[in-house]
This record gives C-alpha cells, sequence and structure tokens, in this order.
C-alpha cells in the first residue's frame, strides 16, 4: 500500500480572528499572539523530522510557517491549500460566514466556492502529495476548512460530521497544535 504521512497545522490567530472577521481568501496578518503561538509550535514540535513543508499562498500560513519551521526545511507554497473563498464574505463577520458555510456545502458562497469545491481541491493535492513524496513525512500549514476537508477524504466524514465535529465550533477562538493523517492508496 503507498501513503503519506501528514502532520496538519493550521496558522496562528491572526488580527482578523482577534476582530472577528473570516479572512477567506485576502492574505490576512499574524496577531501578536499568533506570532507567539507559531514559537510555541516550534518548541512543541521541536525533534519531529519532516521531509518537507507545504503552505497555502496566503500570508497568514507562509508567515506560520517561516516562524515553526527551521531553515533548511524545503517549503512549497500550493495555492489548493487556500482557505474557503467566501466570495463577497472575505473578509465579513465570522459570525455571519459561520451560519452561511452549513449551507455551502454543495452550493458556493456568491462569488466564492462551496465546501465540496475545497475538498476537490485538497483530493487533488492529496494525490500529487502521494504521487511525490511516497512513504514520507509532510507538514502542512494551512486552514481551517482544507483541514476539515482532509477529515472529509482521509477520514471519510460527511461534511456535517466534520463541521459538527470541529473543535473550533466547540472552542471558539481556541488554537490547535496540529493533526496527523496517513494517506493511503
Amino acid at each position: 500500500m503507498t501513503y503519506v504521512n501528514i502532520t496538519y497545522f493550521v496558522h496562528g490567530t491572526t488580527t482578523d480572528n482577534e476582530a472577528h472577521i473570516s479572512t477567506g481568501w485576502k492574505p490576512g496578518e499574524l496577531s501578536d499572539l499568533g506570532k507567539r503561538q507559531s514559537v510555541e509550535l516550534k518548541e512543541t514540535i521541536k525533534g519531529r523530522h519532516f521531509d518537507i513543508v507545504y503552505t497555502s499562498d496566503l500570508k497568514r500560513a507562509i508567515e506560520s510557517a517561516d516562524i515553526v519551521f527551521e531553515e533548511g526545511i524545503e517549503k512549497r507554497q500550493d495555492k489548493r491549500l487556500r482557505e474557503c473563498n467566501y466570495g463577497d464574505l472575505n473578509g465579513a463577520s465570522t459570525k455571519v460566514v459561520n451560519a452561511k458555510a452549513g449551507g455551502c456545502i454543495d452550493t458556493a458562497f456568491l462569488n466564492g466556492e462551496s465546501l465540496k469545491d475545497v475538498e476537490k481541491r485538497i483530493r487533488e493535492f492529496l494525490t500529487r502529495l502521494l504521487e511525490n513524496h511516497k512513504g514520507k513525512k509532510v507538514a502542512i500549514m494551512a486552514h481551517k476548512w482544507p483541514q476539515l476537508a482532509i477529515e472529509v477524504v482521509v477520514n471519510k466524514k460527511s461534511w456535517p460530521e466534520a463541521i459538527a465535529d470541529d473543535w473550533r465550533a466547540k472552542k471558539p477562538k481556541a488554537w490547535k497544535p496540529g493533526w496527523d493523517y496517513r494517506y493511503e492508496q
């Protein structure tokens, strides 16, 4: 069986997170808390080996990865790891975006994309990841909806299950240091 081991990290807290704004496809910027979280994550994973790090091409993910991962480890940006495109709601209130998200599993946000679109991007990314990094340990630094799409793809959850099980819904404004996955084919 062919596999790749993945540890998925979500970028640190942003200034938008602190202002209750869903950044979406806007670049975003780490807050002081987000920078501290990234430094803490660096200490938490000290001694763990990763063959390569992939990040979203959005500023907040790149900034987190640059703090967390040492010089010398290869880092690649991939736009398929971007957060969900909320379309007209990029930069809108998190309360508004979250209220609409459950209805956007199959139907796209106005001028944006659906959660199934995010899932499609992640499926394509995982297929390429497996082709290029068989048996390797890969770190990913990205966002909420791509992580939930991995729950759908790898752990075979439905979107409603992934949304209901999401720790962020239970602990708003909390931050988690990572998830481990094994993607096989």
